[in-house]
């Protein structure tokens, strides 16, 4: 049996197959082990006008307050200790961004209908709730089995590209989380016409087994166009056990949101111009984090 073939890329690469106006997905779940690299490489990018679709946290809030979103879609915007996300707050209070805000569980639907190819799934959620009046979009469907009852409609996402990171990863795509949950970064990779993973380390395909379970392996190389190694690309958020979250950073960033001048600051320290390395050189303490934590 022949090998498969190697999907590494690189970071200009992904961002070559991004466009204006794009549907952008993205991994993680709040302040939890987002593609932050990959986030910061769209901000200092000329790319705008994005719908970004996220159980959101500083993926959303930082692309906000960069001028790239046009419309986010999301079950929640949090930074986890900071129950809700400045910048982003900022942008919907402003009304600079469109939005559909849904619950969780039909956040999920929608992912879930992307990663299986229907065009929507039947749920009781949001019966009864404000979900329905702030999305009068969704429609309502009976039942064709008794008894006929009418369930709301939950549409497929129609996601361009999907971004995740995971712990680890192969050469060819296969990806694996160590931490204590997926999320949904294994729907997200299926969901999307094209998937790109950023991971702390690429390793061999036989070294999966000896870092956790099979059930952590939930990546299939099928779902992923591109794989890159970032060592600290979920940085500031949690990506346990490589490392966890960086509070004091975290403080920092969300203080950006009250002044304009601290947020242009925070832009040229951390952002303009600054490659993943860079950015880690300005951080200052990650290798001792990371040591801390293992």
């Amino acid at each position: 049996m022949s090998e498969p073939t190697p999907k590494l890329t690189t970071e200009a690469e992904i961002l070559a197959q991004l466009e204006d106006g794009m549907t952008i997905a993205i991994g993680g779940w709040g302040s939890r082990r987002k593609p932050m690299s990959i986030v910061r490489a769209i901000c200092n990018s000329d790319l705008k006008d994005l719908t970004v679709i996220s159980y959101g946290g500083p993926d959303i809030g930082l692309l906000c307050a960069a001028s790239k979103v046009k419309k986010a879609v999301y079950g929640f915007v949090s930074l986890d200790s900071i129950p809700l996300e400045p910048h982003f707050r900022k942008a919907r209070q402003a009304g600079s961004i469109e939005f559909a805000e849904l619950d969780e569980g039909a956040f999920y639907l929608g992912l879930l209908a992307a990663a299986h190819r229907v065009p929507f799934y039947p749920t009781r959620a949001g019966i009864g709730s404000d979900m329905l009046k702030m999305n009068p979009d969704l429609k309502m469907v009976k039942s064709p089995y008794k008894p006929h009852d009418e369930l709301v409609a939950i549409p497929a996402f129609d996601i361009d590209v999907s971004l995740i990171h995971m712990n680890r990863a192969d050469k060819f795509g296969n990806g694996q989380f160590l931490g204590p949950d997926l999320y949904f970064d294994d729907l997200f990779a299926m969901a999307g016409k094209k998937t790109f993973m950023t991971a702390e380390k690429i390793v061999d395909t036989d070294e999966f087994v000896k870092l956790g379970p099979v059930q952590t392996l939930k990546i299939s190389r099928v779902f992923v166009d591109g794989v890159l190694e970032v060592e600290g690309g979920a940085h500031f958020t949690e990506c346990p056990p490589d490392y966890g979250r960086d509070e004091a950073f975290q403080k920092e960033y969300a203080a950006t949101a009250k002044d304009p001048k601290l947020w242009d600051a925070f832009l040229e320290k951390y952002i303009l111009d600054k490659s993943h390395e860079q950015y880690l050189k300005a951080i200052k303490g990650f290798g001792a984090q990371k040591k801390k934590k293992k």
